[in-house]
């Protein structure tokens, strides 16, 4: 899709945005406005009231919408001094903490008849192009993603330029239902879950263990047959490794808390890279023997909030298919190139052929020189253009310890599903301080790769799932 059509659909769901919130305040004045922005496939407005919005509210809600279709009324952007702004946001607390924090001496708002929002667009110039519409449902949100600020009712709807794309979405959305892993594994007797005893936490039944173990017999003779040694680490560690490996300072809200034993502390592992690193560290290393690459199928542990979990799509106890390269610098594109060629032959074995590709720049906080990143992320460009495959900068994105590939599957309802990654990372080798000897015998920092196919065998195995609808083919 150009970038002028993707801009001019979010302009179309921005705008349904604002319909939505200027339909809500018409039928109850007293809630209160906070953010309403597009969304891949649509777009959704949170608000603040006493209270529920029920599914009759979304019912009177639609028909105040499409009456603000029906009038047609001109959207037009305006722009206010702070004072003039500050008034116009007297009633609306969490717009005016919004207000509060931007900079600068104008604010920009969008007006269409009654209502007037504070808003950066962009718009399309009339209610009357919005008609593609429905409105799905309504969940919980926190103010400004923040558990312990107030708890606000999103109204979640998608639009489209055209009617046709609307009834497609829609036939997809029950299609889903039919699909939903979390109906099927169970009646399958493939795998369950328990939250009585410990939410997120998936148990494998024999018909399940069995593709399972399918899975991953295929995965480890396909890594075998391409260079990979395989390793098998603990599943905790002392916290100083945690410290160490810096997970402590920047990930610390989605580990477990520590096990205090005998005086010292222990931590559930929620990546496998630092036992890796354990590995790599215990013999000195020649630019000889790069690339090493290692894998494992290692079992992690992330403490995610309970109203995020689902099914086996987002869990606390997954086993990533974990892989990690050491290489020298000038062997980042061949192995982006040998990663990409593995990501796409293990995935179209599963029946996954179509991908959306982004190569992820480096972000404002990263570590690592600048001259470091930039021959990182020409390696990584260089990589898929000799593969010949289609991808999109994602400008800022990459991880803070280095440039990143992220490729989405599509499956047969056109859903987009994260799974593989190549990431590069200065980071761990430098808090390490891993060293390889090179051709003129002086120690050298290696180059880390961090790579997952599947992503997770859980994950994966909920994709497969509902790609293939198993209940429906019995």
């Amino acid at each position: 899709m150009e970038k002028s059509s993707e801009q001019s659909i979010e302009a179309l769901r921005h705008t349904s945005a604002h319909v939505l919130a200027q339909a809500v305040k018409r039928l109850y004045p007293e809630t209160k406005l906070c953010i309403g922005p597009a969304t891949q496939d649509g777009f959704y407005y949170d608000f603040y009231r006493s209270e529920p919005f029920t599914p009759q509210d979304l019912e009177k809600i639609t028909k105040e919408m499409e009456k603000i279709v029906k009038q047609d009324l001109p959207v037009e952007r305006l722009e206010y001094d702070k004072k003039a702004a500050s008034e116009i946001l007297k009633d609306e607390p969490f717009k005016r903490e919004i207000f509060n924090e931007i900079e600068g001496d104008t604010i920009s708002f969008y007006r269409q008849g009654e209502f007037i929002d504070m808003c950066a667009g962009p718009h399309v110039k009339s209610t009357g192009l919005v008609k593609n519409f429905k409105l799905l449902n309504v969940s919980s949100a926190y103010w400004r993603g923040d558990e312990k600020r107030q708890s606000l009712q999103r109204i979640y709807g998608v639009c489209f330029p055209e009617e046709r794309q609307l009834e497609e979405y829609l036939r997809n959305l029950e299609e889903a239902k039919k699909r939903d892993h979390r109906i099927i594994g169970p009646a399958l007797g493939l795998f369950s879950i328990h939250p009585e005893f410990g939410p997120g936490l998936v148990y494998w039944h024999p018909k399940g263990a069995m593709i399972r173990k399918i899975i991953e017999d295929f995965w480890r003779q396909a890594h075998l047959e391409r260079g990979y040694n395989l390793l098998y680490t603990p599943h905790i560690a002392d916290i100083s490794l945690w410290e160490k490996s810096g997970h402590l300072s920047f990930y610390r809200e989605n580990m477990f808390p520590p096990m205090n034993l005998e005086q010292t502390s222990y931590q559930l592992k929620p990546m496998n890279c630092p036992f890796h690193i354990l590995v790599y560290q215990t013999t000195l290393h020649s630019y000889k023997e790069f690339p090493l690459r290692w894998a494992e199928l290692g079992t992690v542990y992330r403490y995610e909030k309970d109203g995020v979990l689902h099914g086996v799509l987002r869990v606390r106890g997954f086993t990533q298919d974990d892989a990690h390269i050491f290489c020298r610098p000038d062997q980042i594109e061949e192995e982006g190139m040998h990663s990409l060629d593995f990501v796409t032959y293990f995935l179209s074995s599963f029946g996954f052929e179509q991908y959306e590709i982004y190569l992820s720049t480096r972000p404002d906080r990263f570590v690592g020189s600048i001259e470091n990143w930039e021959r990182a992320t020409k390696a990584l460009e260089k990589a898929l253009v000799k593969k010949s495959l289609s991808y999109q900068i994602d400008p800022g994105e990459g991880v803070f310890y280095g440039p990143k590939i992220d490729i989405k599957i599509k499956d047969c309802l056109q859903r987009t599903w994260q799974c593989s990654t190549i990431q590069v990372d200065f980071n761990i080798p430098e808090r390490f301080g891993l060293k390889y000897v090179n051709q003129e015998n002086k120690f050298e920092q290696p180059i880390m790769i961090h790579r997952a196919i599947m992503g997770s065998l859980e994950r994966f195995f909920g994709i497969l799932i509902e790609h293939y609808g198993w209940l429906q083919s019995r």
